[in-house]
């Protein structure tokens, strides 16, 4: 991998991280393209910048990170026990199911959801507004659908944003939930990656990792940014409709 590779993979990462799109969805169809290799190198790349984009949001809610919020952190924490438990016992056969046609498919059946419980959704109804005010229950719902995510192409941000609008919060409260759900889900994939590749770290190429780290970092973090603005003024459904397009043509190219 060479540094416009790495920058290029930083971007695909940073951007759709925290997009109901599916980061590793577009992280495999590109690679893909670039014709990168799943290598160990490349895997312990991909940990970098999955790092940097836990960094942004660290970042972004750093106001989050004290006492005072202790019950947020408990609900994000019984949230992420769902997906922790299947993700582990299934480890194995979800590996099986990477490849770009299920990716494509999964694209499709995510933006056919987004528009029909954006059909249906009434802003007006939504009981939660900010994350702090979300209950248990909710947390744990929301966690239940988050399971969906393990399906490559299903998008981990688009299964906790549905999951929390199916439950009564708000698109910018759900948005956000799935920004702080990222956290505990992240670390833990990435922790057991970085334990199982820490040796490739060292026969990497800085300036590739680096370049890699900051790219994703500094889009990651305005991107988190300008999407919660965004959802202020807009729905989801645009989401949904480039999901379907996007599947249909990956499944042009590779079926």
């Amino acid at each position: 991998m060479d540094i416009l590779q790495a920058i290029i993979l930083g971007i695909v990462e940073g951007f759709t991280e925290f997009l109901p799109i599916s980061s590793t969805g577009h992280m495999i169809v590109v690679a893909d393209w670039l014709g990168l290799q799943q290598t160990a190198e490349n895997t312990a790349f991909e940990v970098i910048i999955q790092l940097a984009a836990i960094l942004a949001v660290v970042a972004n809610y750093k106001e989050k990170f004290t006492f005072a919020h202790i019950e947020l952190w408990k609900k994000v924490l019984l949230a992420f026990l769902p997906i922790a438990c299947i993700g582990f016992l299934f480890r194995h056969q979800i590996k099986a199911l990477f490849a770009p046609d299920v990716v494509a498919i999964m694209f499709i059946i995510g933006g056919i959801i987004f528009l029909i419980v954006e059909y249906f959704y009434k802003p007006e109804n939504a009981k939660v507004t900010e994350v702090e005010d979300l209950t248990y229950k909710q947390a744990m719902w929301i966690g239940i659908a988050q399971i969906f995510a393990l399906i490559p192409g299903t998008s981990r941000a688009g299964s906790t944003i549905i999951g929390a609008m199916l439950v009564g919060l708000s698109r910018k409260a759900s948005a956000e939930f799935s920004f702080l759900l990222a956290l505990p889900v992240m670390c833990a994939a990435s922790g057991l990656d970085l334990l199982k590749h820490y040796q490739e770290f060292a026969d990497s190429n800085l300036m590739v990792l680096l370049s890699g780290f900051v790219t994703a970092f500094i889009v990651a973090y305005f991107t988190m940014k300008l999407f919660v603005r965004f959802l202020d003024s807009f729905t989801f459904v645009g989401f949904g409709l480039y999901r379907i397009a996007f599947g249909a043509i990956l499944l042009m190219v590779y079926l």
